[in-house]
């Protein structure tokens, strides 16, 4: 443990003019906050922190960060308050404090509404500070460091799991990769034991056996590289346990089957020395094809640089090799930190976008579950590169689309788009972006977010933007019904009433406003009588209810309203414009239309039931028929062919019966009303191919 003079030492080492003083009032402070409280370990708890504040020394931060890492836990741990600390250290450090402290237990495998608190906490903290960030990594890499006193194995297994869930990752996503490395090796050895100790033995008796070899790969490298010139510093290693047995795992192979586990780092002394060494290794040695990347001229959003390639030495061995400057390995190893440290907290743009996304997630998830997903989308995945047509880079997961791409850009244009082309042709909204596309995204002002887009989108951005937009036209289009119901119920009192005996509804039932009670009246929340009683008190004595209510005197008309959100079309009977229908409504479950024929009435029972009407205006909607087919050459084309006829979309064709001599299909049409749908049941009956068509 570091000693009280050496803490302050290191500080001044760096930064001559840090408060001494303050600096040895905080080491005492953490000291006779904590007592005689101890670790797992058996050593003094206060040794915790003294360590997390020597690893902030070793990043070379403020006096400010160093002293957050040394109160991080007083706040959790003991009697100390916010408000103590921030008269004694001043407001920053309790800031930072404040940030840091009851965010040691973000869980994601259970208790998932702490979970999503916790990370909610702790992201809007960082997006403030992200020395907060800085502070919470250092204090789980000591922890993981001292992981194996913890008697439990189940909660050694848990910590290890929530580090490599989250923490790793975040370290990774900050470009802290020295962090990341050592806390993913810490947690692989808590829950892979077994191939923990399978691998790092391998990699010991490689080092055994080939420690030789890794140093004369390492001195050729650097020989060649100095014949042209080039003042290189070259080392060389073996790949990291975790990441061999991860790549085990994805390629389905054996370690014997890993061909590139030795890896080599080349540092030089400017970007143009970097591709002038790749350049004699890939001349002096055949390199790998679909091996080489280039994150100096696009840079990972973490801000990391370096060249990659990997080559066949002397016709056996594949080997890794990195090539960056000396600046770039210290931003690259320490990322964030190191670009704190040195710019004195301005950030790189790349991570301001990241920051700024999180927050938006943060708004717009709307539970538990989307918080994490969302957010987990947003830090966790491997990166592509795409262009707008103007040539401005946007980092993006793999697998992400137009839609991803352009929530990317702006939540407007996202929430705007109809379609997209990528390097100038037309594609599907849904097409996965490639490496660097370039993308163009067609926009309409009347368009709006679709649900259905949720089911290829994978940015946590375009996930919580979409979802909000989607509660939000759905929440619009319950109170819009709400609102016809409660017009119905208006008129069934004895006296018309005003905006005063409205208000005074709102408040006897203890909504918020106006719109929240339509909401509740949509959707069930409240029944009809329970509106009356609100509005005029007594009312509702003149319906008893062994009489039952009245029905409705006009039927609710259908438009404007998009199905998936207020009302569904039921699957059971496909309803079309034209159709006589009428809606069940159960608590929270919104509207489901139904022909008034359906059988499936009979399960309503428990429903509400609103009498609905189609409004002049609709569009249109599915239908569903069945076509028993001739078992001969051309005859399901005949059928397409008077579905075209008649201006119809095929959404949906299915087999449901093979017996000679008849094939019987399925079909989900497009179609515009019950006329509509009656004149293409009648041509199919009138065509030679068709042996009977029926709507179902």
């Amino acid at each position: 443990m570091l000693r009280q003079y050496e803490l302050v030492e290191r500080v001044l080492a760096y930064d001559p003019d840090a408060d001494e003083a303050m600096l040895n009032r905080a080491y005492v402070y953490t000291v006779q906050k904590h007592g005689s409280q101890k670790r797992a370990s058996g050593d003094p708890y206060f040794s915790h922190p003294v360590e997390v504040a020597g690893l902030m020394t070793e990043l070379k931060l403020d006096q400010e960060t160093i002293i957050t890492a040394l109160l991080h836990d007083t706040v959790e741990d003991t009697l100390a308050t916010v408000e103590e600390v921030e008269r004694l250290f001043g407001p920053e450090v309790a800031r930072l404090v404040d940030g840091v402290t009851k965010l040691s237990k973000i869980e994601t495998m259970s208790d998932k509404e702490r979970a999503a608190e916790n990370l909610r906490k702790f992201l809007l903290a960082m997006s403030e500070d992200l020395r907060v960030l800085l502070v919470k990594l250092a204090d789980r890499l000591h922890n993981m460091r001292t992981l194996h006193y913890i008697k439990s194995e189940e909660k050694r297994r848990r910590i290890a799991r929530e580090t490599m869930e989250i923490y790793a990752p975040l370290a990774e996503r900050v470009g802290m990769y020295e962090y990341m490395r050592e806390m993913q090796l810490l947690a692989f050895e808590q829950l892979e034991p077994e191939a923990y100790a399978t691998i790092t033995g391998r990699l010991t008796a490689i080092r055994n056996d080939e420690g030789a070899q890794v140093d004369s790969i390492a001195l050729a490298i650097k020989q060649t590289l100095a014949e042209a010139g080039l003042k290189v510093e070259v080392s060389g290693r073996e790949k990291h346990p975790f990441s061999i047995w991860r790549k085990m795992a994805e390629r389905h192979v054996s370690f014997e089957q890993i061909t590139d586990i030795m890896a080599f780092r080349v540092l030089t002394e400017s970007a143009e020395d970097c591709y002038t060494a790749l350049g004699l290794l890939h001349q002096t040695w055949q390199m790998i094809p679909g091996r080489f990347k280039d994150y100096i001229s696009t840079p990972k959003m973490n801000g990391y640089k370096s060249l990659h390639t990997s080559l066949i030495y002397n016709n056996a061995m594949r080997v890794e090799v990195q090539i960056k400057t000396h600046e770039m390995h210290r931003i690259n190893e320490f990322g964030l930190a190191a670009h704190w440290a040195y710019k004195q907290g301005e950030l790189p743009d790349g991570q301001v976008g990241w920051v700024r996304d999180l927050v938006e997630i943060l708004e717009a998830s709307h539970d538990p579950d989307e918080l994490l997903e969302n957010t987990k989308m947003a830090i966790y995945q491997d990166r592509i590169f795409a262009f707008t047509p103007k040539g401005a880079l946007y980092q993006l997961p793999k697998g992400a689309t137009p839609i991803d791409f352009a929530f990317a850009v702006h939540t407007n244009l996202g929430g705007q788009a109809v379609g997209a082309k990528i390097n100038g042709r037309h594609v599907p909204l849904r097409t996965t972006l490639g490496n660097g596309d370039v993308v163009e995204i067609i926009k309409s002002r009347s368009s709006e977010p679709q649900l259905s887009w949720l089911a290829f989108v994978v940015t946590g951005k375009a996930r919580a933007a979409i979802r909000r937009a989607v509660r939000q036209k759905e929440r619009a289009e319950i109170a819009e019904i709400g609102r016809k119901l409660y017009d119905e119920i208006a008129e069934r009192l004895p006296s018309k009433i005003g905006k005063k005996a409205l208000a005074d509804a709102i408040k006897r039932l203890k909504f918020a406003n106006e719109e929240e009670l339509m909401v509740a009246i949509g959707s069930a929340k409240i029944d009809d009588r329970q509106v009356m009683e609100a509005l005029v008190p007594g009312s509702a004595a003149n319906f008893p209810a062994s009489e039952g209510w009245p029905s409705q005197q006009r039927a609710i008309a259908v438009r404007g309203l998009t199905p998936g959100m207020a009302f569904k079309l039921a699957d059971c009977c496909h309803p079309v414009p034209g159709d006589r229908i009428v809606g069940l409504r159960r608590l929270g479950q919104g509207v489901t239309v139904h022909a008034i024929d359906c059988l499936s009435l009979a399960n309503g029972i428990d429903a509400d039931w609103i009498d609905l009407s189609w409004d002049a205006r609709t569009d249109g909607a599915v239908g569903r028929l069945r076509a028993e087919l001739y078992n001969r050459p051309g005859t399901l084309a005949e059928m397409a062919g008077v579905f075209a006829k008649n201006h119809a979309n095929v959404v949906n064709l299915e087999m449901t019966q093979r017996e000679n001599p008849f094939h019987t299909y399925e079909v989900d049409l497009e179609v515009r009303d019950l006329a509509h749908l009656t004149r293409i049941v009648s041509a199919l009956r009138a065509s030679d191919a068709v042996a009977q068509a029926d709507r179902i």
